[in-house]
């Protein structure tokens, strides 16, 4: 199965989900989502959808776009020039239709789009300056200064994180359910759980005016485990509410250090066992000799 997960910035919450095999592309499954999206959306997307298709398809929404150009190769002296390594440049419609669009969606997009390109340098204690392109449909440069598109695309890396306390912290990298139905209602009880967590976090942060970025949402979890148990054995409407002033309080208290330009590498933290995969029926395993035990 493969997932495609529309996240909010502000909170970071899950807003829709979109399945399909694992052989479909990531853009086949988000063109399923593009109903969801609202006018005046700014979509932030990763390197993946820096092209004309996806620019287009959201500028016919009046949904605007930020992420990194895919394969265009940028000629700096074409284009208005806005500032330094900030210009505006027409991007024209390609020749071949791309396999996730039927030909109807392919002849209603535009001609050509103008679209921004900056070249932003990314910085680091301890690592290498890197330079990326970004395009971005918010032409403006007075309402949308380069310096906060190029900050808003950072913010993004913050979404991978929630993705990653969606698969690891709360345990979906793995699931258990045997039938397509079971995994359905499997995923959805994991978005509920996730949702609910972040939820609390945004009260937290709201009724003691803290940063939400700054609340733990492993220790949301935990200290949420602990409160529900308490609260089950509550016998007084006050006493509940008392307990989850104290959780909001908790949260709120228990704030993670700040960690500008945080990376978190891509790494499986769970080994695998060092035994052959059942991918063939049992007892062929057992014919073919290939179930042994290894110590």
């Amino acid at each position: 199965m493969r997932l495609s997960v529309l996240f909010s910035l502000q909170s970071g919450a899950v807003l829709q989900v979109a399945k399909g095999n694992y052989y479909q592309h990531e853009l086949r499954l988000f063109h399923t989502l593009h109903n969801e999206l609202q006018a005046n959306d700014i979509l932030l997307y990763d390197r993946a959808g820096g092209h004309f298709v996806l620019a287009a398809q959201l500028s016919l929404l009046n949904v605007d776009l930020i992420s990194r150009v895919l394969i265009r190769t940028i000629d700096w002296r074409c284009g208005k020039r806005l500032g330094k390594n900030d210009r505006l440049v027409v991007w024209k419609k390609g020749a071949n239709n791309p396999a996730y669009l039927t030909p109807e969606q392919w002849a209603a997009l535009p001609g050509q789009i103008t679209v921004r390109v900056l070249k932003v340098k990314i910085t680091r204690k301890g690592y290498r300056t890197q330079e990326v392109t970004l395009v971005t449909t918010l032409l403006d440069p007075v309402q949308y200064p380069a310096e906060q598109i190029a900050q808003a695309y950072l913010r993004r890396w913050r979404l991978e994180l929630c993705l990653d306390d969606l698969k690891t912290t709360l345990g979906m990298d793995i699931l258990h359910c045997l039938s397509p139905e079971m995994v359905e209602k499997e995923l959805l009880a994991f978005m509920i759980a996730h949702n609910l967590l972040r939820w609390i976090m945004a009260q937290a942060a709201g009724e003691h005016q803290v940063d939400l970025y700054r609340i733990s949402f492993t220790g949301a979890m935990d200290a949420l485990r602990h409160c529900a148990s308490a609260m089950g054995q509550a016998k007084t409407a006050i006493k509940r509410r008392e307990l989850w002033a104290d959780l909001l309080r908790t949260l709120a208290d228990d704030l993670v250090p700040l960690r500008p330009g945080r990376r978190e590498p891509r790494a499986v933290k769970r080994r695998p066992k060092p035994y052959p995969r059942l991918n063939k029926p049992r007892s062929q395993f057992r014919e073919d000799g290939q179930l042994c035990h290894v110590n």
